[in-house]
């Protein structure tokens, strides 16, 4: 048997192949490819398995808005969403994968993403914000759910941008989206400055969150697919790609530590791209970055350790694939999320 995830990137579209021996492929494809129609998403998966044998595809797209509960994608409205406005840069590939994937005969099902309209999270963060978390974070944390089999911990995953969630016992309780907290690359909070900006008409909201990261002080910019890994290496020879990562971490150890007085459990675990970058040759170790800030404060002791574990590779996508196995194999609930299939 072979399942398979899918992780809507921003910079691009991961696959998981997962099979029932345990053995895992990957592979990429930028979303320009996509775009350009260069390549085919289907014809692509074709090179790496039969799809015959696939028994269960798990997909995210983009906000996964339009749904509350892991559905089958042929009951989708919409594509499972309210409207592509105001979530960030637009390229349009993974709206063909999503329209190739419904069209074959692959079975699949659709991952919600965080929303007011998600019952399994606690009331009080439905009631303040309208999102929390799109699909992939939902992939992630069932994948580190599984890895290191916690049932109460912080999930924070740092890439184009960053998105901490909170689980307790073994449901989502509430998070932080990329536009409330911490700063990723790209993507972060507005402030006032930019928000001064919006009213004046200099640029719209929209394009605003996609350039309020520390791509803002890096002073760097590459496109959405070529950004992260230009800052990361010039970290060590430019003033201004240090400031950004250090400045990103201490945002992010910000955000870890708003949601711990309300974690059963010292667990943190790390993710994404910048969460687990580790460059040996640059002397680059992220998750020791954020280690070393969380537990060397005043406040810190033996007795209260923050306990951090890294969850490294395509951790989206293969969380997606663990979700379709899981769901295929009869689970009543993903993390609190209620399943249509």
């Amino acid at each position: 048997m072979v399942f398979v995830g899918i992780d809507h990137g921003t910079s691009g579209i991961t696959t998981c192949i997962l099979y029932n021996n345990g053995k895992k492929t990957f592979f990429k494809l930028k979303r320009t490819e996509i775009k350009s129609k260069s390549k085919s998403y289907i014809e692509e998966l074709k090179k790496y398995v039969n799809i015959k044998e696939i028994k269960l595809m798990g997909v995210c797209y983009s906000m996964g808005d339009g749904i509350n509960k892991i559905t089958n994608i042929n009951k989708v409205l919409n594509r499972g969403v309210l409207n592509l406005e105001g979530i960030g840069e637009k390229v349009g590939g993974g709206t063909i994968v999503f329209d190739e994937i419904k069209d074959s005969e692959i079975p699949a099902i659709l991952i919600p993403g965080l929303h007011k309209n998600v019952d399994s999270m606690d009331e009080r963060f439905n009631a303040l914000y309208s999102h929390i978390a799109s699909p992939e974070k939902i992939s992630i944390a069932y994948n580190a759910f599984k890895t290191f089999n916690y049932s109460n911990f912080i999930l924070s995953d740092i890439s184009s941008n960053t998105v901490s969630l909170l689980i307790k016992d073994s449901k989502i309780f509430g998070g932080f989206d990329a536009c409330v907290g911490a700063s990723g690359i790209l993507h972060g909070p507005l402030d006032l400055e930019l928000i001064r900006d919006i009213d004046l008409g200099k640029i719209n909201a929209n394009s605003a969150f996609s350039k309020a990261g520390v791509v803002k002080i890096a002073k760097l910019y590459e496109g959405v697919e070529d950004t992260k890994k230009a800052i990361m290496e010039k970290y060590n020879s430019d003033e201004n790609c240090k400031l950004a990562l250090d400045s990103l971490v201490l945002s992010v150890c910000m955000e870890i530590n708003s949601l711990m007085f309300l974690n059963p459990s010292n667990k943190v675990v790390l993710a994404g791209s910048i969460g687990s970058w580790k460059d040996e040759k640059e002397n680059i170790d992220v998750s020791n970055m954020i280690n070393e800030m969380l537990n060397n404060s005043k406040n810190s002791s033996e007795s209260n350790k923050i306990d951090i574990s890294v969850l490294y590779g395509e951790s989206a996508a293969e969380g997606s694939a663990l979700i379709a196995k899981d769901v295929y194999n009869g689970v009543k609930d993903v993390l609190g999320i209620k399943i249509d299939y």
